[in-house]
């Protein structure tokens, strides 16, 4: 008993336990990519492929996430070295992400900056009406950046202790959040032209869609920080899921002002 207490205190490092967990979320992700592009070429198996690999890397993925908590929370193997380490990975996974969308938006100005005679030499292409940046995407521009004011407002009332100005923050972020997915969908529903429609709409909807794709993510994220927040997992000084999530949030409102300048207004009429 001595020996087995002793090895739990030789260092601040958390050794995790074997965990099925990272294997059966892979499976569901190459389901879910693999059934995607089955879909998208009309494949009668592709939309099942790709509701299950759905399915199984969300529900996976939440046992996942449960187990952490559960280490951080109620087991105390997040130590301040531990953080850290979290921290940093979050910070690698931001810049993997950006990376991501760099590669997109590469694509979007390659196109843009030197359009090809098959587009008329001119951006946006030749007879395609695009979405006018005035209305929809303002509207949804201010939705994001005010999501982003009461998620700094939320985080700086946690750290001081108010943990009630600090919940209502955060509530009003997720309700501004989901505005701006209802928002784009309704935009997406109306848009006169899809992804079809050459090099703009394959550009634009693949921004756009990756990004909505990620307010989605961005916006569980913040409802398990509320639903822990409120569940009195956080203190004002360690609330390291709290912090992973406002990071990623920020993170998506910077890459929107870059859609909203660059796809919107400026691909206007380039």
């Amino acid at each position: 008993m001595l020996l087995s207490v002793k090895k739990t205190t030789l260092h601040p490092y958390h050794i995790v336990d074997a965990s099925p967990w990272p294997l059966l979320v892979a499976f569901g992700s190459f389901f879910m990519l693999f059934g995607t592009a089955l879909f998208a070429h009309s494949y009668n198996a592709g939309l099942t492929l790709l509701i299950l690999g759905f399915i199984m890397t969300f529900g996976f993925a939440g046992l996942w996430w449960r187990d952490i908590v559960r280490e951080a929370t109620f087991e105390g193997h997040h130590t301040f070295l531990v953080q850290h380490g979290l921290r940093f990975g979050m910070i690698l996974f931001i810049v993997s992400e950006i990376m991501l969308f760099f590669a997109f938006f590469w694509a979007y100005f390659h196109s843009s900056l030197a359009p090809v005679p098959e587009i008329g030499c001119v951006w946006p292409p030749k007879g395609l009406v695009v979405i006018n940046p005035w209305l929809l995407p303002l509207l949804n521009t201010a939705l994001l950046l005010s999501s982003g004011a009461a998620l700094t407002w939320s985080h700086a009332a946690l750290v001081g202790g108010y943990r009630l100005e600090a919940i209502t923050g955060l509530l009003l972020t997720i309700v501004l959040a989901s505005i701006f997915t209802c928002v784009q969908a309704y935009e997406y529903l109306n848009a006169p032209f899809n992804i079809s429609d050459g090099i703009y709409g394959s550009t634009f909807y693949m921004l756009t869609g990756l990004h909505g794709f990620h307010v989605f993510v961005g916006t569980l994220f913040l409802i398990v920080a509320l639903l822990r927040l409120v569940w009195h997992h956080y203190t004002t000084n360690n609330h390291i899921g709290y912090e992973a999530a406002a990071w990623y949030w920020h993170f998506v409102d910077v890459v929107w002002i870059f859609l909203f300048i660059a796809v919107y207004t400026w691909g206007e009429g380039a």
